[in-house]
């Protein structure tokens, strides 16, 4: 019987493996989609090359970091429980894995290929597991202090801070670094705008990615004795409410509607397991408008160049949705409680200056060793030619 269990498990976190897995792809093509057809294959190719050095890294540093084990023993041992723990490994990579790949849409069409790939590695080997294993496995006692001083732990049962929140920030911290995209402000600070080379590829990507959410969502519980259908509504409800919000703020405009399930999957990713379904519905209204709301003020008012709005939606709604659990997670708005307003928002803020500073110092260091940005000719020329030598479609 307990193997069965053992066998039961295994297979749940490894379908939760795949579904992420696959959300890559969902990364890949909203990016494709978004930027210049000069800068496609090189899109393609980013996701594809940061998740394979993204493995290296979390298999041989950055999991150890997060939770205290290796997989050097024998096969024999790796073995026991079905290889459970092997599993699992591959379940959490597919999130530390998506830190670099949420950044590759930020710094889009004017970063240089291998630095970027060194500040994967970096960030994936040693930044990004600190905090993970310090809220997800309870580390440094940062997760004690806050039970002590205000009740109950930080809750991000998905990752709306710990993965998407990361993600985001450390990405404001390499576009500020990288700077705008030759000709995309005017002298006078004026808006040039850069159509995405194509909607239905943008539409693809979002569509992939939120089909994998619900792998991303459910499959947290990771064993068949945690899962709960709640986490697959609530993930839906506030999908639904992120669009229809972003379709609403957004006037009708293509690029904001796909991205508004995002925002509200971002954003509901911590309080999950928690949430009225109604709760969560509001959750996804709330980061849909917030994801229009701080995409234009980012591109129009403070200049900065975030291509695919990563910061907006990931690392904005992903600290919406760290506080959201610690309002909509309560008993009295519904939601099943456990959890205190200020363990949320101190959780949140510690994220957030994690992403932050380390974000500036990784990028910092390896834009001044390395230079990751590329020249202005490189860049006026795609990253496709540049880098690839090679079209995204044959001019034969």
């Amino acid at each position: 019987m307990e193997t069965l269990v053992d066998q039961g498990n295994v297979l749940f976190i490894l379908l939760g493996a795949i579904m992420v897995l696959a959300m890559h792809a969902g990364f890949a093509f909203l990016e494709v989609g978004t930027v210049r057809e000069k800068n496609q294959v090189n899109a393609l190719a980013k996701i594809m090359a940061d998740f394979s050095i993204s493995t290296i890294a979390y298999f041989f540093i950055g999991y150890g970091i997060a939770y205290g084990m290796n997989f050097y023993d024998a096969a024999s041992a790796l073995s026991e429980k079905s290889a459970y723990e092997l599993v699992k490994f591959f379940f959490l990579l597919t999130f530390a894995a998506a830190i670099p790949a949420i950044i590759s849409g930020g710094i889009a069409e004017r970063a240089r290929f291998n630095p970027q790939l060194i500040a994967s590695f970096i960030l994936v080997g040693f930044l990004y597991p600190l905090f993970e294993g310090a809220i997800w496995n309870g580390n440094y006692g940062f997760q004690e202090f806050l039970t002590n001083q205000f009740g109950a732990p930080f809750n991000d049962f998905a990752g709306s801070v710990v993965v998407h929140g990361m993600g985001g920030w450390i990405a404001l911290a390499a576009v500020l670094i990288l700077g705008a995209r030759h000709g995309r402000y005017t002298k006078d600070g004026k808006l040039n705008a850069f159509a995405p080379s194509s909607i239905p590829f943008l539409a693809l990507g979002s569509w992939i990615l939120t089909v994998g959410w619900f792998g991303f969502n459910v499959m947290s519980a990771q064993t068949l004795d945690g899962v709960t259908g709640l986490v697959a509504v609530n993930s839906l409800m506030a999908m639904v409410g992120g669009t229809l919000a972003a379709l609403v703020a957004g006037k009708n405009d293509p690029g904001f509607l796909y991205n508004g399930p995002l925002a509200g999957l971002v954003a509901v990713c911590a309080g999950s397991n928690l949430f009225h379904p109604l709760g969560a519905l509001s959750v996804g209204l709330v980061a849909g408008a917030l994801f229009v709301w701080t995409f234009s003020l980012t591109q129009n008012k403070w200049k900065i160049d975030d291509v695919l709005g990563v910061w907006p939606l990931h690392g904005i709604c992903g600290a919406w949705g760290g506080i959201a659990a610690g309002i909509f997670g309560l008993e009295i708005l519904g939601g099943l409680g456990g959890v205190t307003f200020m363990s949320q928002l101190i959780g949140t803020i510690s994220g957030v200056i994690v992403a932050l500073v380390g974000g500036f110092i990784i990028y910092g260091l390896v834009h001044k060793a390395l230079n990751i940005r590329l020249t202005q000719e490189e860049e006026f020329q795609g990253a496709d030619l540049s880098i690839h030598k090679i079209n995204s479609i044959s001019s034969d």
